[in-house]
């Protein structure tokens, strides 16, 4: 029995300005440089979005909860994703997500907090690598090429 609910955690510093990091996050254009393939539209207050992930053939469709220029993005996927940007002088910026609410026996709580965990260090490691060097790593299609669709 679980003494407290999962939560996924991941944070990373990015040394570009709070402004840059925020806009990389809720541009769907530069976002697909690091994460998605494609996102429907901005994020914006209130916003319901489709971000796809082509190679794999799956979509997520997100509500946008709150969204704090340059502070916090509130997302439902369908459980609480929440984005905070601290800005760390010398033009740097402290990315912090949480995720939570995950639904299922304990066991799979704790799974999905762990996968949680994991895909939001990689999207944070592949948004730092752009942002502050302009290389698309393509972390999440290549995190599992065998499950790409097929493309004929």
């Amino acid at each position: 029995m679980l003494q407290s609910e999962p939560v996924a955690h991941a944070h990373m510093l990015i040394r570009k300005p709070v402004s840059e990091v925020f806009e990389a996050f809720v541009d769907p254009q530069i976002t697909s440089k690091f994460w998605f393939s494609r996102g429907d539209r901005r994020l914006d207050e209130g916003a319901s979005v489709k971000w796809y992930w082509d190679m794999y053939g799956v979509h997520a469709d997100v509500t946008v909860k709150a969204l704090e220029t340059n502070k916090r993005i509130l997302i439902a996927w369908p459980t609480p994703v929440e984005w905070t940007f601290e800005p760390r002088g010398d033009g740097a910026t402290l990315v912090n997500i949480v995720a939570g609410g995950f639904e299922g026996t304990g066991e799979e709580k704790v799974a999905q907090a762990i996968d949680a965990m994991g895909g939001f260090t990689m999207v944070l490691a592949g948004c730092k690598a752009y942002l502050e060097h302009g290389i698309e790593l393509n972390l999440v299609a290549d995190h599992n090429p065998d499950h790409h669709v097929s493309r004929s």
